[in-house]
């Protein structure tokens, strides 16, 4: 990917400027990103705009597997989602400083409330109403990309992998593309033949829950807390022994799933830095297992997602993948902060294009399906 340039460039033949806008697993924030993606993609723009402190704690709260929700709950939660992305992604105007009609689409991930694409009745649930995005913004704003592709008998996730195959793969190279988030996911792309991609399990989001509930930090800042304590071998052995982790790709899961109640049933009096270590191992042997299972071939792990900046993570990640180079992909020219917004801006594109965006040996649907509802502005 081509290195950041001026937004306010005039605008390519391919229909100008694409934002995309995504609140992952871990709830941090609002990521938003201003791409142009002719003649090559390029993620003109990135920031990350907080969530107003009210509306992240109910999204904790209600994103939990055991909360009690009403439809009320839900619909405000999506009317207030929608009011909270509206207003990121007029602020990334403003900083960005290119006009709201130079904008030929947003594309808009929203929340994850649930996600149970493996019941007798398979969903995924983004919140953030699109309707509001478009009317309060006046720009063209796709959203609601996972439900087609459940509705084919897909996943629904990841949806990063086609993104990553259009722009990060290599010809001359077997390569991954390892996002950390709140959920781990890969996109396994050798040089000559079919992408793939699945989740492996938790990345950041049990550390983070964790480090909230004990120190009152939002997240694990320089992998310090992890870096505190020692693993505890027989927790480690616990927590992999879930029955989730055995299966085979295609899969994804969720902080529905993997959250602090699945965790505390497990624990027996281990201290808090020992549990934070322990959970920084069970992310980096998760993926390294995954990787070294599914694509034994590869030589170049480029990874993505906030958990990128933890340190401690990272070295752990590259013990158990030696002969592997463990990299950020701000090493091939994309910041690992926006890689999940830019992803969601190209979604967006070919969705008005009328080309399919998923991959169906990666989410497991039966076919390729044009993903998102298009709310015109």
């Amino acid at each position: 990917m081509a290195p950041a340039g001026d937004p306010s460039e005039p605008a390519a033949t391919d229909g100008g400027l694409f934002l995309g806008l995504i609140s992952g697993t871990s709830a941090d924030g609002i990521d938003a990103a201003l791409v142009r993606f002719e003649p090559a993609a390029r993620v003109l723009f990135g920031r990350t705009y907080p969530l107003p402190p009210d509306l992240l704690e109910d999204v904790l709260r209600l994103s939990q597997a055991d909360a009690q929700l009403s439809l009320d709950d839900v619909g405000r939660l999506d009317t207030r989602l929608g009011q909270a992305f509206a207003q990121a992604a007029l602020r990334a105007l403003a900083d960005a400083g290119v006009a709201a009609a130079d904008v030929t689409a947003i594309g808009s991930h929203g929340q994850t409330l649930r996600h149970d694409p493996r019941g007798p009745a398979p969903f995924t649930q983004q919140l953030g109403d699109a309707s509001v995005i478009a009317e309060t913004t006046g720009i063209t704003t796709v959203a609601d990309f996972r439900r087609r592709d459940v509705a084919a008998g897909g996943q629904g996730a990841p949806l990063m992998p086609a993104f990553h195959a259009a722009v990060l793969r290599d010809p001359g190279e077997d390569r991954a593309v390892l996002n950390l988030g709140g959920i781990a996911n890969l996109s396994l792309m050798p040089g000559q033949g079919e992408v793939r991609g699945f989740d492996t399990g938790p990345a950041n989001g049990l550390m983070d829950a964790w480090c909230l509930a004990h120190l009152r930090q939002p997240y694990d800042r320089d992998g310090a807390f992890a870096a505190r304590g020692q693993v505890d071998p027989a927790l480690l052995a616990t927590l992999l022994a879930d029955p989730w982790f055995a299966l085979p790709p295609p899969k994804s899961t969720g902080r529905d799933q993997f959250q602090l109640q699945w965790l505390q049933a497990q624990l027996d009096g281990q201290s808090p830095a020992d549990v934070q270590a322990t959970l920084c191992e069970l992310s980096a042997a998760t993926v390294a297992a995954a990787l070294l299972r599914e694509m034994p071939a590869c030589r170049r792990l480029l990874a993505c997602g906030g958990g990128v900046h933890n340190p401690e993570l990272m070295r752990r990640l590259a013990a158990r993948l030696p002969g592997v180079t463990v990299a950020s992909t701000a090493s091939v020219g994309i910041d690992p902060d926006f890689v999940e917004a830019a992803g969601f801006a190209w979604l967006a594109r070919e969705t008005l294009a009328g080309r399919p965006g998923n991959l169906p040996a990666v989410t497991g649907a039966r076919g390729p399906r044009v993903l998102g509802a298009i709310h015109r502005a």
